[in-house]
């Protein structure tokens, strides 16, 4: 080699060396923390899809089952911890942090094409506070009831679009068969605010309670708790599956999918998966509105898992880079070419509701967004209450109350203690922690 090329070869690499230094040293790594649900699986493992985009943005991810994510989320941003750049969050937690200045407006610094204005609003409201969007939507739910088509043909009977919980409970014996392991009702038991106290919870505004009256007393003692507490016990005594204390949401998927639920009761986001090629039964799965007692509350509830910033990360700019991407209708259009319409993460956008492949390929659109759309956080009991929220309390001690009563709850699920004990211990827990915070 001459020296003339060895001089070339020689600055070539040099300029290959800063190059790729240049691009290190403008480069991002942000942490995501999520929830163990199917969709945010699905999420993390397309991130490669994200890389294509943003080649400049590294992405960690810690995922984490619903109760422990909440447990590390919440200790991070209360302590300004700064151990991740994306959280995902709840509609409970939005606006109390976002008031607490614990979360960065995403009014700005989105994608050009993200289009806040497509957000449904009954969604995006509950993400809102003075005016300012604090969290983007990865999903939006509801509740409803989603059963086998066979076996309540089986049965002898059929489902109403807007069934009661006596016609649940009915169907529900008839439908159980401890001989083949067909649990007739599958619902939440397992402890946490997040838990069953959100199936309760929702339930409870139907049968006409509350958490509180409008002078903030616990309402536990009431003929309303005690009608709730002992038809949910005792329709899962006749009908739900051994060991219901330790169900949440992923185990009565699971239960569900393996053919051994004929009803169950959960969030909308749910179908797709009860529909999809992992579930045995997805051929017989039928759709309805969460139950309702004549009261003018039906047992439904709203939320959103969604995407925000907190305040203390120090990639802000590469978050809100993540979070457009990931709450897109580029987003959605990804999954459906990768997984088909029907996978697609629901609830948060009028466009996908006017989408024609996307209403042929989910035949649960329709009843998702009627379900949505019933739930009213502003005015969710029979009997005026002074706080807004379905399935919780939009109060910052309620989740650490609704942890304590879910596992009096769950223990009385067990066989533990008897319903009467477990709705005296939620008063009482209840009335000191409410006065201790000086309500």
């Amino acid at each position: 080699m001459n020296l003339k090329n060895a001089l070339v070869g020689a600055t070539a690499l040099v300029s290959v060396s800063a190059t790729a230094a240049l691009a290190a040293s403008h480069s991002s790594t942000i942490t995501i923390a999520t929830v163990n649900n199917g969709d945010m699986v699905r999420m993390q493992a397309l991130t490669g899809k994200f890389n294509e985009a943003h080649p400049d943005i590294n992405v960690e991810w810690v995922t984490l089952e619903e109760n422990v994510l909440r447990q590390n989320v919440t200790t991070d941003i209360t302590t300004g911890g700064g151990a991740y750049d994306v959280i995902t969050i709840g509609t409970y937690e939005v606006p109390i942090w976002g008031k607490n200045d614990w979360l960065v407006s995403l009014n700005d610094g989105m994608a050009d094409d993200w289009n806040a204005a497509d957000l449904l609003p009954a969604i995006a409201g509950g993400l809102t506070v003075d005016d300012n969007l604090y969290a983007a939507p990865f999903y939006g739910e509801s509740s409803m009831v989603m059963y086998r088509k066979d076996l309540m043909e089986k049965a002898g009977l059929e489902m109403p679009e807007a069934p009661t919980w006596d016609f649940i409970r009915e169907a529900a014996a008839a439908m159980t068969d401890r001989d083949n392991e067909i649990n007739g009702i599958c619902a939440r038991g397992k402890a946490g605010w997040g838990e069953n106290m959100a199936f309760l919870t929702a339930m409870s505004n139907s049968f006409g309670a509350r958490w509180f009256d409008e002078d903030w007393q616990a309402q536990f003692d009431s003929d309303a708790w005690a009608n709730t507490l002992n038809f949910y016990l005792d329709m899962m005594a006749e009908s739900g599956p051994q060991g219901a204390a330790n169900n949440g949401f992923n185990e009565n998927l699971t239960l569900f999918q393996q053919g051994k639920c004929g009803m169950w009761i959960d969030a909308t986001v749910a179908a797709s998966f009860v529909t999809g090629d992992d579930s045995t039964v997805a051929d017989q799965v039928g759709f309805a509105l969460a139950p309702d007692n004549g009261l003018g509350k039906r047992g439904n509830w709203l939320w959103a898992w969604s995407l925000a910033v907190p305040s203390s990360s120090d990639n802000i700019d590469a978050a809100k880079t993540f979070i457009s991407w990931a709450t897109s209708q580029g987003y959605t259009e990804i999954v459906a070419a990768e997984e088909g319409w029907a996978n697609v993460p629901p609830g948060t956008r009028t466009s996908l509701y006017e989408n024609a492949d996307y209403l042929a390929a989910a035949p649960f659109a329709e009843m998702t967004l009627k379900s949505i759309l019933s739930a009213d956080p502003t005015n969710p009991t029979v009997d005026p209450v002074p706080y807004t929220g379905v399935q919780f309390v939009a109060i910052p001690e309620f989740a650490g109350i609704a942890n304590q009563v879910g596992q009096e709850f769950s223990a009385a699920l067990a066989g533990q203690q008897s319903a009467e004990e477990a709705l005296e211990n939620a008063q009482e827990l209840t009335t000191e922690e409410m006065e201790a915070a000086g309500y």
